[in-house]
């Protein structure tokens, strides 16, 4: 079984997806989790199940953000998963 990472669901001409992915990159590279990237309109069958929905966030089968990264909830999904990581950098001011 590999690393788990967040999984990005977008488009490629999509400016939302530009921005979660821009606002994610420093909290995966803190918490040492890779980021993959999916083109949803590369399927047909992601692109209608996410189509106008894009982008979506997802971390280990789980939403965790829409259109607007959830920069907490992320934070919580990844502590969750590497507690020893997440209790040192949420401690920082």
């Amino acid at each position: 079984m590999g690393r788990p990472a967040l999984t990005v669901y977008g488009r490629a001409w999509c400016h939302l997806c530009d921005d979660l992915r821009a606002e994610l990159a420093p909290i995966a590279a803190e918490f040492g989790v890779a980021i993959n990237v999916i083109d949803i309109d590369s399927d047909p069958a992601l692109e209608a199940v996410y189509n106008e929905l894009v982008p979506v966030l997802m971390f280990e089968g789980a939403e965790l953000s829409r259109y607007r990264l959830d920069a907490a909830r992320v934070r919580e999904a990844l502590n969750t998963y590497a507690p020893e990581r997440g209790s040192s950098h949420s401690k920082r001011g």
